[in-house]
């Protein structure tokens, strides 16, 4: 169960952690989403119930306008809606702050900790847009060797935005742990029974 969600800039939903806390999760969703994007309703579902307080928001660029991509200009804006969510969290909860998303949500995610490294305890990353779908030269990995901030990224095995072996090479500039988490036969909205298990898995990794 979640109930909508709203302190200062910071909008969304809020899943409440099935008994203590184990620490709590900010989770942006994909630029053509929201933060009722599927995917991110069954793993705040799965990892609530595993004992995560989780907050799925939506992002600066969408509070800005229900539908469209968002504009390359607007991620410092959005880098510090994600930045919000956390300190309302870390605010409201204590204990550990965790970041990350779907796509465009977790790259954000991922930018901001690069950058501020005190800002989260640990990065989970669903379906890390590495480049756009048919262009694998245009890599977003500029700021990979920034992160100081463990990390664990699940993949669908058919995602269009980078393979697992273009993954691994990725994941291998990032001098923190980070661990690449195979969900097998998804594509990038990482439709699969196992994602539950799979989420719960890796944030408790971290």
């Amino acid at each position: 169960m979640s109930e909508p969600f709203a302190e200062g800039t910071v909008r969304g939903f809020l899943h409440s952690a099935a008994g203590a806390s184990r620490g709590s999760v900010a989770l942006g969703h994909g630029a053509g989403s929201n933060a009722r994007a599927p995917v991110l309703v069954t793993v705040a579902a799965a990892l609530a119930e595993a004992g995560f307080t989780v907050l799925r928001f939506d992002l600066p660029f969408r509070q800005a306008r229900p539908s469209g991509p968002p504009w390359p200009a607007g991620a410092p804006a959005d880098q510090e809606g994600i930045r919000a969510a956390a300190g309302v969290l870390r605010r409201i909860f204590g204990g550990r702050v965790f970041l990350g998303g779907h796509s465009y949500g977790g790259r954000q995610s991922t930018m901001l900790a690069a950058a501020d490294p005190g800002v989260a305890d640990g990065l989970l990353l669903l379906s890390y847009p590495l480049h756009p779908p048919k262009r694998p030269q245009q890599l977003r990995t500029e700021h990979f060797p920034r992160i100081v901030t463990p990390a664990a990224f699940l993949h669908g095995s058919r995602d269009p935005f980078g393979t697992l072996d273009e993954m691994r090479a990725a994941l291998a500039l990032i001098p923190a742990p980070a661990a690449l988490i195979e969900v097998k036969g998804a594509g990038h909205d990482l439709k699969s029974a196992t994602l539950p298990e799979l989420a719960v898995q890796a944030l408790s990794g971290l």
